[in-house]
């Protein structure tokens, strides 16, 4: 499927695992950014949004490498987002459970492969910046995406595709090694 900014209720009918591109304006975000937000307001119009959980490296006015931070680190950060219209979070990782939560009903986690920083500008080009005191990793870009490619690791319906790779690395962990899963957490 092929998205495009703002997102509105079609993000409610992708399922974990499908595979997507988004395309218009997407904003990146990692901790201070987030922070910064909580304090001051988001300036851009969430509704619809898409906020990247990023730090890119910029020079001469063009992205040089934007690829995705670890996400959970954002976990207790992303509410109040999500709550204000974004509807979707971009990173690699996965989220915790209570970001699945927030999530319910309202908007997705799409994942990016780690390590595709150079692959993923190619997809990007700069249009403005917000809070550029924070720093280039920790401003928020403002960035024209074109079809970038994505996968949904969370949905709006509670799946989590990170959950389920973890339970069956568990499970094939515990098999091979002949140990009950009941005595072992």
């Amino acid at each position: 499927m092929n998205l495009k900014t703002p997102l509105g209720d079609e993000v409610l009918d992708l399922r974990a695992g499908d595979r997507v591109t988004l395309s218009g304006t997407i904003y990146t975000a990692r901790d201070e950014a987030h922070l910064r937000m909580m304090e001051e307001g988001i300036p851009f119009e969430p509704r619809g949004a898409a906020v990247y959980h990023c730090g890119p490296v910029v020079q001469d006015g063009r992205l040089v490498v934007a690829g995705p931070t670890t996400s959970a680190r954002m976990n207790r950060l992303s509410g109040f987002l999500i709550d204000a219209g974004v509807r979707a979070l971009i990173g690699k990782g996965g989220m915790g459970q209570e970001v699945v939560e927030q999530l319910r009903g309202r908007a997705v986690y799409l994942a990016l492969t780690g390590g595709c920083a150079a692959l993923a500008a190619d997809r990007m080009h700069l249009s403005g910046v917000y809070f550029e005191d924070l720093g280039m990793a920790e401003a928020v870009w403002i960035i024209e995406a074109d079809h970038l490619p994505l996968t949904v690791g969370i949905d709006a319906h509670g799946g989590d595709l990170f959950r389920a790779v973890r339970e069956k690395a568990k499970t094939q962990f515990h098999q091979r090694f002949n140990i009950k899963q009941d005595t072992v957490s």
